[in-house]
């Protein structure tokens, strides 16, 4: 039986490519996009916005940068 993070209720745009991911990279994600402030959810909509499918969240400087806080916690 296959899991699955359930992004559409985040109200975001998220690639279709994230269903390649790990199921673990998945709930890091989810967990990262599901706290961010309306600011920085409007960043991300812009990103998202302009660099279409070139946008990787899990390249992204803000999501390696909690990543990396969560390690260390």
């Amino acid at each position: 039986m296959s899991e699955e993070v359930k992004f559409q209720s985040l109200n975001l745009q998220i690639s279709p490519f994230i269903q390649d991911y790990s199921i673990e990279l998945q709930r890091d994600i989810y967990a990262y996009l599901s706290q961010l402030d309306d600011i920085h959810r409007k960043a991300y909509g812009i990103a998202y916005e302009h660099l279409g499918t070139s946008f990787n969240i899990a390249r992204s400087n803000g999501f390696k940068s909690w990543k990396n806080k969560q390690s260390s916690n």
